[in-house]
């Protein structure tokens, strides 16, 4: 019992407390209970003209962040699979790319060394055209030192004996010239 009067007592004091607080900071009773009031009425119509409405908005938000996160995930998956076909499709382009150098590389080799068997082939006649020219040029060299050494034998032999030789004469010295530097 003696617990009631203890609790009895702590409610009068707290009574007088708050009594005394009001006086000091003019709280007028029937005021603060109309103040009371309309912050109810004032909070009931905010909580059911708005209050709901942005509840509802943010509920559609929270479903639409979902939807996009699951799409989010979705496109997260369809990158990785394309991603992978790229690389696929790159590894398949690198090797027929590698296939083709090959193959460029062989027809370049093949051309190359047909290039180089008519360039033999063309140097070997070139040679034997320079070979022909050479020995036909030195032949005509040869018959025409055969004819200047033939008309300055017989010129000589024309001042030596001072006769003047017939042209039987010269053409017989000539030939025997002739003879004797073929020997």
């Amino acid at each position: 019992m003696n617990h009631l009067i203890i609790l009895a007592d702590i409610g009068t004091d707290l009574a007088n407390t708050g009594a005394q607080t009001a006086r000091t900071f003019g709280v007028d009773v029937p005021h603060l209970i109309s103040q009371i009031i309309s912050f109810c009425i004032v909070a009931a119509l905010l909580y059911f003209f708005a209050y709901k409405r942005i509840l509802q908005v943010l509920e559609e938000r929270r479903q639409r962040i979902a939807e996009g996160l699951a799409n989010a995930d979705k496109i997260k998956s369809e990158l990785t699979r394309t991603e992978a076909s790229r690389q696929e499709v790159l590894a398949q382009a690198n090797a027929q790319a590698n296939k083709l150098i090959e193959e460029a590389r062989a027809a370049a080799a093949r051309v190359q060394e047909q290039e180089t068997q008519k360039a033999i082939a063309a140097a070997e006649q070139i040679i034997a055209k320079a070979r022909e020219a050479a020995a036909q040029d030195h032949e005509r060299m040869l018959a025409e030192l055969r004819r200047e050494v033939g008309r300055l034998v017989v010129d000589t032999t024309t001042k030596v004996t001072g006769k003047i030789l017939t042209p039987d004469d010269q053409k017989r010295l000539a030939e025997e010239t002739s003879r004797r530097l073929s020997a």
